[in-house]
């Protein structure tokens, strides 16, 4: 049963089925030509690369998690995760000079 009215956000085909619901309720869809599932009309859009940037910057300057989410207009659970992506992601070796102190 194909959903004329609906393309892919992934390859833009029109080749779409419907694929059951997730436990928010709304109808799941899946594209037959990339395999790509969605919903039609999502509550959340994906954070774009600027507003990853703008956070990137502000927590440089230290401020508040709460006044970051607010100025980036992200929540604040999508925020610390963010971070927490971020904090994985940095090597956790130190390098240490043998050298003794004082010489």
């Amino acid at each position: 049963m194909s959903s004329p009215e609906l393309s892919c956000p992934n390859c833009e085909s029109e080749r779409i089925v419907k694929n059951g619901k997730p436990h928010t309720g709304k109808q799941n869809h899946k594209c037959r030509d990339c395999g790509r599932q969605f919903i039609a009309d999502p509550q959340h859009a994906p954070i774009d690369e600027a507003t990853k940037r703008l956070v990137d910057k502000r927590l440089l300057e230290k401020l508040p998690l709460a006044r970051i989410a607010r100025v980036a207009e992200v929540s604040e659970g999508w925020l610390q995760e963010y971070i927490n992506g971020k904090y994985k992601s940095v090597p956790r070796h130190v390098k240490v000079d043998a050298s003794k102190k004082g010489h």
